[in-house]
């Protein structure tokens, strides 16, 4: 893994380059949302000569300014709002004031330090998902702008919140989308192996450097809780278990016996140990293959279990996807309904950004009933409050959960 050697952002406010909005696309803007998508800017020569990421002057058409944007006429959202102030030093400082006011809510929030630091537009860094695991933090750079910025932001992290090690995780989509590079990289001291992390009370360890995403999924971390404050004396499968986070805190919290089921063996093999860390390997195994395929086996050989969790990586990545997706969701729920057992619970969760929580909750009722099953809600949710939503961007909502109890 390559240590971080980005190219300096420059931001001369004094020679700041205008983008303006097409006639008569400002009105969404101008009501609070932070994008602009590339239909709505008058895309010049000049503005698609200019560099991806290069901080601008955004107006409208009037040219009355609307503020301080990042821009990369390549992607379908070229510009990103990050003040309303036109005339801002988008730099070190900037950063640092940014990244001290997620630091403070977080703090306000938890009680130790694992949780997600920033969260894109909610926390006014577009493009930036930056996780923190006690000294050490993983990050994806997801826009030119913010990854323009990288070594001032890395300095800011390291002066404001004082971690040792900052992983670059940037093997992302959405960098394909906006012409950057894929690969990762480190700034500060190299983590050496997984690392340890604390939720909800159970002990985990992660791969900041190969395990999925930025290495651990904190958005679920109220959904855990819940599903583990039922599953005293429960048997429960936890499907796409990842390193087992629904599965370990659930037995932490008393369950009988805890299947976590996934393809990784990596994943896995981390769960294992998290298992032993807990004090709960006697309860709990680890079975690698497909969920489906699992599942159906399961429910043709009417094996069944108290709860069953089912939190699959995204089925729909674009609007293409969706149907195909959706279908993908209705046949897991009914294979994981069929090994429900009566008065059981299922759990249920969507991260695919393009379905809406009315279309997963349709597709979970058409599951229930092509298996005649019935039951009730118990909470529909979604990510944590580390996690937060910017109150203009609808768009920005992804995580869709469900909590049923089956009759």
């Amino acid at each position: 893994m390559a240590t971080l050697a980005p190219a300096p952002a420059t931001d001369d406010t004094g020679d700041r380059p205008v983008i303006r909005l097409a006639p008569g696309r400002h009105k969404r803007m101008r009501a609070g949302h932070p994008w602009a998508y590339s239909n709505e800017i008058a895309m010049t020569a000049d503005a698609r000569a200019l560099p991806p990421g290069s901080i601008v002057r955004l107006h409208d058409s009037a040219d009355g300014p609307i503020g301080t944007a990042m821009f990369n006429p390549r992607p379908l959202i070229s510009a990103r709002l990050l003040t309303p102030d036109p005339d801002a030093a988008i730099d070190g400082d900037f950063l640092t004031a940014r990244l001290t006011g997620a630091l403070a809510l977080r703090e306000r929030l938890f009680d130790a330090p694992y949780y997600r630091l920033a969260w894109s537009e909610a926390d006014g860094l577009p493009g930036l998902v930056l996780d923190r695991y006690g000294d050490a933090a993983a990050a994806q750079l997801n826009t030119a702008g913010m990854d323009r910025l990288a070594e001032e932001l890395t300095e800011s992290l390291f002066a404001t919140v004082g971690v040792r090690s900052v992983v670059f995780r940037n093997d992302t989509a959405a960098r394909t989308f906006e012409g950057l590079p894929s690969g990762t990289s480190h700034a500060g001291a190299p983590v050496e192996g997984p690392v340890e992390i604390v939720e909800n009370g159970a002990r985990f360890v992660v791969d900041l450097t190969a395990g999925q995403k930025t290495g651990w999924f904190y958005d679920h971390r109220e959904n855990r809780a819940r599903v583990a404050a039922l599953a005293r004396d429960m048997d429960v499968l936890d499907a796409y278990s990842y390193v087992g986070g629904f599965g370990i805190q659930a037995a932490a919290s008393g369950a009988r016996s805890v299947i976590c089921l996934d393809r990784s063996e990596a994943a896995l093999a981390l769960g294992a140990e998290a298992a032993k860390l807990n004090g709960v390997a006697a309860v709990c195994s680890f079975l690698r293959g497909d969920a489906f395929r699992t599942l159906e086996e399961f429910a043709r050989d009417g094996r069944s279990f108290d709860i069953v969790v089912c939190d699959p990586p995204a089925f729909v990545k674009s609007k293409k996807d969706l149907a195909s997706g959706l279908k993908g969701y209705r046949k897991l729920t009914r294979l994981a309904a069929q090994c429900v057992r009566p008065g059981g619970f299922l759990f249920a969760a969507s991260c695919s950004q393009q379905v809406d929580s009315g279309q997963f909750a349709e597709a979970l009722r058409g599951a229930l009933r092509s298996v005649r099953r019935t039951g009730r809600v118990l909470h529909r949710g979604g990510a944590g409050p580390d996690h937060p939503i910017h109150p203009y961007l609808p768009e920005s909502v992804y995580l869709k959960a469900m909590l049923l109890q089956l009759d």
